[in-house]
């Protein structure tokens, strides 16, 4: 997701990404190999634990990559922060998030909404990803819909294929509308399917 939204993003508008691993630079290493964003606008930050603990326990180490990049970068307007891995309990600290995105994807199965925790029920924004292999892996997208909607009333979800771009429109209009940034891309990203 990140690289689909750096890429989406980067002609129009200042942004920077901080990733976090337990002892790698994995995710970032990622973003570089796949030119999401030239290399000073991307800081991976190995927690040396579960990176969650990294943005909800003790944000710290994000505070100070978010700061090194701003130093570099004094006009930047996002900065996405990423922590992957399976754990539904994640949920980021408000002093290092205005904005959550939680990305759940359907080879997990389709209780997952149901399970609930702090990303399914609070985050700003539930995307459900990879809709394009539920059949192979027997998930219902109609039953991750009913306990999505149970599970979090009034607040958003979106289901995707963000790799191949199925929803990302979605995802960059709810950034950039909640975000409270200029809609400045002449051409909306392009769903395909």
């Amino acid at each position: 997701m990140l690289r689909q939204l750096c890429k989406a993003l980067k002609d129009h508008y200042d942004i920077a990404v901080v990733t976090n691993d337990i002892y790698t630079r994995e995710d970032a290493d990622f973003l570089l190999k796949h030119e999401a964003l030239p290399a000073d606008r991307i800081l991976g930050v190995e927690t040396g634990g579960c990176p969650h603990t990294a943005i909800r326990e003790d944000a710290s180490m994000n505070l100070a990559a978010i700061d090194d990049l701003q130093s570099r970068h004094p006009n930047l307007e996002l900065v996405l922060v990423e922590s992957g891995g399976d754990n539904l309990s994640a949920t980021f600290s408000p002093e290092l998030s205005d904005l959550t995105l939680y990305v759940i994807d359907v080879s997990a199965g389709d209780k997952i909404p149901r399970k609930g925790g702090p990303g399914i029920t609070k985050s700003d924004l539930l995307i459900i990803n990879k809709i394009d292999i539920a059949e192979q892996v027997h998930a219902s997208l109609d039953v991750m819909d009913r306990d999505s909607k149970k599970m979090r009333g009034e607040r958003p979800f979106v289901f995707t294929n963000l790799y191949d771009g199925v929803g990302l429109e979605t995802i960059i209009s709810f950034i950039l509308e909640r975000g409270m940034l200029p809609e400045r891309r002449p051409n909306k990203v392009a769903e395909t399917a």
